[in-house]
């Protein structure tokens, strides 16, 4: 999986300071450092590989474009604020979220159940990006994330193509796959993105989890459109063997734009 892009395919140049939304700014720092995190998720994913060469050398790409990703973002946002000190805040970060590095087997119970769980993240993070690049007004940050929206959506696909392998093996029941599904998306708002929110934005006071994840919300959730969620939901259901045109799955992709907008709103106020 050879990357497509490098930083120095970036027009910097064009970068526009007159552009840059700061509430958007803040979301991207906390990406940044999400996206740089990814050595950590290198390891923990080949540790529970076995002997899986093929996807160890995948995930090992992988994981140099995740980095690449991040350190794209935190160069965008250093040019919309010169005080914002990446390496200080990754520093900050990895001192307070850990990832299950000791674990010897996946948390979610095999590997079929974790390449579920990381195709649920790669289809979030693909509509996330499109997000931003729909909503924003800077022509660098546009393009960037148009670039890393592209790659998240080949990643998606490269987690998919090994959980078919393991779920030939695995044969995981749909109930259960879906459960590990809505699990995922339920832990967008655990530590990680509340802690990344946080170290990237370096505010005064204390960190508290609900705060700081509310905080980061605020400024997420709004970018949204509903095709974003639409296409998200597809692609997470697929796993699950759910038609993403059917009923059900336009059930959920209402209710999940519903759930959205109502969290929005709340924030907001």
């Amino acid at each position: 999986m050879a990357a497509h892009w490098t930083l120095a395919d970036i027009p910097w140049d064009r970068f526009d300071p007159t552009a840059v939304e700061p509430e958007l700014l803040r979301a991207v720092k906390a990406a940044a450092l999400v996206e740089g995190n990814a050595a950590d998720y290198v390891t923990y994913l080949c540790k529970i590989s076995g002997e899986d060469a093929a996807l160890k050398a995948a995930i090992g790409t992988w994981g140099e474009e995740e980095a690449q990703h991040g350190a794209a973002l935190a160069r965008w946002a250093g040019l919309a604020d010169p005080a914002f000190d990446y390496p200080a805040a990754m520093r900050r970060f990895t001192a307070a979220y850990r990832l299950p590095l000791d674990a010897a087997a996946s948390v979610r119970g095999s590997l079929a159940g974790e390449l579920v769980a990381r195709c649920v993240v790669e289809c979030g993070t693909s509509s996330f990006y499109s997000a931003i690049r729909d909503a924003a007004r800077e022509p660098v940050l546009k393009l960037v994330a148009a670039r890393i929206a592209g790659d998240e959506f080949r990643h998606y696909k490269l987690f998919y193509d090994h959980f078919r392998r393991y779920q030939a093996a695995d044969r995981l029941s749909r109930l259960k796959r879906l459960r590990i599904a809505f699990r995922r998306f339920a832990e967008a708002s655990d530590d990680e993105l509340a802690s990344a929110y946080y170290c990237a934005n370096d505010p005064p006071e204390p960190y508290d989890r609900r705060r700081h994840s509310a905080a980061y919300s605020a400024r997420a959730l709004p970018l949204y459109r509903f095709g974003h969620v639409q296409r998200a939901l597809g692609m997470a259901l697929k796993p699950c063997e759910i038609d993403p045109q059917g009923r059900l799955a336009g059930f959920l992709t209402r209710a999940a734009w519903w759930g959205l907008q109502i969290r929005a709103r709340r924030l907001a106020g």
